[in-house]
């Protein structure tokens, strides 16, 4: 008889050291043999769950981290069961953006999760015109056409701020082809970026002008007078403009935009490595640090003074705990033992409720 519960999550490897498992090797071992579609799930969730609970917890503006568990099993359980295109990282926040989108419109699923009816939630993410706004469909058509290794190292240096070697990791290959692998992405996005504008141009004065956009942002030199003018009067090129302008300085703010419209700011905000540079900066600044290990009975509130954590707030952080470790041993299971083969892939995300465990 199978045992109900899935192996333990393998410590990740330590990318960059040697090429290792790549995602798209963990994710083709999903159809394999059931031991090795354990450990690709395990591996798989160790890598990415964080990031996709995180975003889970931006979309659904929710404190109780239990229901973003729920958002983000569903969300690999629908990107894990479909074909593989682009980045894996991407794609799952997407798909967090999308699951909410969609049971924000399921009254049912109101009722579980009532975090879906906050207007800067679910209700909100789901009156939203667009995913993409206007200002970023230049760049979101030019990160669509790159390669997904293109994709992946973009994504995780600028807008998960983390080094080479997690990427590099990530593509199962060495930090300094992934170096000189990303060099060679910027190059394409921005090619990218100019390649649609002119395609995208409304008129034959805007693909008049594509060149001269790019090119005095290269130089850090203002547009000529001509296509100032032109800039003045034509909104489709000054999003251009501004996009092209992003490409040397807050690569980071145009790609989450671009990628994840919703909350886009916020997700930056909740990324370990840029909360750990903001922790040492203010760190430098006088403030204490907190008491004890992660996880202890103290932690600094503003003015570098040290609180207490109530009993209260401990029981909440074990519940949530708890519901999170249910989530993860549902998917590891349901994933390692159904050997996907993405017959049910463009399906509607399943509605939290079935995720639930009855309370004894």
């Amino acid at each position: 008889m199978q045992s109900p519960h899935p192996p333990r999550p393998p410590h990740p490897p330590r990318p960059g050291t040697l090429p290792g498992e790549s995602d798209r090797d963990l994710l083709a071992l999903l159809g394999g043999p059931h031991a090795r579609r354990h450990h690709a799930v395990a591996l798989l969730l160790t890598r990415h769950w964080r990031a996709t609970r995180d975003y889970a917890v931006v979309c659904l503006a929710a404190a109780a981290d239990a229901s973003a568990q729920l958002v983000a099993t569903a969300a690999f359980h629908r990107v894990l069961g479909g074909p593989a295109v682009g980045a894996l990282r991407p794609q799952l926040l997407v798909a967090v953006r999308e699951t909410v989108r969609s049971w924000a419109a399921d009254e049912g699923a109101c009722v579980v999760l009532p975090e879906l009816r906050k207007p800067t939630g679910g209700r909100g993410l789901r009156a939203a015109m667009s995913a993409t706004p206007e200002k970023r469909q230049l760049a979101a058509r030019a990160f669509q056409a790159l390669p997904s290794a293109s994709q992946c190292l973009l994504w995780h240096t600028e807008v998960e701020a983390e080094p080479i070697n997690i990427p590099a990791g990530l593509l199962g290959v060495d930090t300094a082809t992934a170096a000189a692998a990303l060099e060679q992405a910027r190059q394409q996005f921005r090619a990218g970026c100019v390649r649609a504008h002119r395609e995208l141009a409304p008129t034959g004065e805007c693909r008049f002008h594509n060149g001269f956009l790019d090119r005095p942002v290269r130089r850090g030199e203002p547009p000529l007078p001509d296509a100032r003018r032109h800039l003045a009067a034509c909104r489709h090129c000054r999003h251009a403009a501004e996009q092209l302008g992003r490409l040397d300085g807050g690569l980071d703010v145009l790609l989450a935009e671009t990628v994840l419209g919703w909350g886009a700011r916020r997700y930056l905000d909740s990324r370990p490595a840029r909360r750990a540079a903001r922790e040492t900066s203010s760190g430098s600044s006088g403030e204490r640090p907190a008491a004890g290990a992660p996880g202890g009975r103290h932690h600094t509130v503003p003015g570098g003074r040290i609180r207490a954590t109530t009993g209260a707030s401990r029981r909440r952080t074990a519940l949530a705990v708890g519901v999170g470790l249910t989530s993860l041993a549902l998917l590891a299971t349901a994933l390692a033992t159904e050997g996907w083969s993405g017959e049910g892939s463009g399906t509607r995300a399943t509605p939290p409720a079935t995720l639930l465990v009855p309370a004894p």
